[in-house]
């Protein structure tokens, strides 16, 4: 079957790494905490929602490490298909758009692994992160530089948003010459373990008026909210430098200057 390029279709085709995907998701081998230290492998959730299955290819190895699979596919004839490839298997297709599945039909411990378009890479990680009933761990493959963007020590809105929700740890890069039609760029596992969030809604607010300028200067792009030099205290007692960026600072950071401004 031909992939569909207006969904942005690229088929994973290394089955060891399709293995590995699954093995992340169902933790069943150590894998790295944030702080870079081994941890003791530990089996979690045995239902997998896999996004996006297309032909099948990482739901032949989720099917080995979880009891059930529900995979929610949008395309309407890999949807009908993806069933006759699993004969007798545990797997529940769903035929929707991931952004419109209604997540609170899963009612039992879940993971969610996947393979996602590059072009609806963040509305899908806000969501999963955001859910009431949040997976135990997301596990999906995305554009590289979209991962280290995420993991980066320079923060941007998404990486803040993405921390503010779930722990994040890099896996595997995957090269492009490993898809089927290759994309244009390598793609790299990114892991989330999704918790409650380190600040508010409020802050946010804060976090988008400081990003409103990514390049310019923190302090030119909030002034208004207190007078300039009464601001240049607030950086001083915050230990924030009057020439940072948006970027520099972490959600903590954020938190303080908050509190100051408020």
């Amino acid at each position: 079957m031909k992939n569909n390029k207006s969904l942005g279709q690229h088929w994973l085709k290394n089955r060891a790494i399709l293995d590995e995907i699954a093995a992340l998701a169902a933790d069943d081998s150590a894998w790295l905490e944030p702080d870079n230290t081994e941890v003791e492998s530990q089996k979690l959730a045995k239902l997998a929602v896999e996004i996006g299955p297309g032909l099948g290819t990482l739901t032949s190895s989720l099917l080995k490490k979880f009891d059930k699979v529900i995979a929610v596919e949008y395309d309407a004839k890999l949807a009908q298909n993806l069933p006759k490839s699993f004969p007798g298997k545990n797997l529940e297709v769903v035929n929707v758009d991931i952004l419109q599945h209604d997540f609170a039909t899963v009612v039992e411990p879940y993971v969610v692994a996947g393979n996602i378009p590059y072009y609806i890479t963040s509305p899908i990680i806000e969501k999963l992160i955001t859910l009431d009933n949040a997976p135990e761990r997301i596990v999906l493959l995305v554009q590289k530089e979209v991962a280290e963007r995420i993991a980066a020590e320079r923060e941007t809105m998404l990486s803040l948003m993405v921390k503010n929700r779930a722990n994040v740890v890099l896996g595997p890069v995957v090269g492009k010459q490993e898809f089927t039609p290759p994309p244009k760029v390598d793609s790299q596992v990114i892991i989330l373990v999704p918790h409650a969030p380190v600040v508010n809604s409020d802050v946010f607010t804060l976090i988008r008026r400081g990003f409103s300028a990514p390049r310019k200067k923190l302090l030119h792009n909030i002034a208004g909210l207190k007078p300039k030099d009464e601001l240049v205290q607030i950086f001083a007692k915050c230990g924030i430098s009057v020439d940072a960026r948006p970027g520099d600072l972490h959600l903590p950071e954020w938190q303080k200057l908050y509190d100051f401004i408020k």
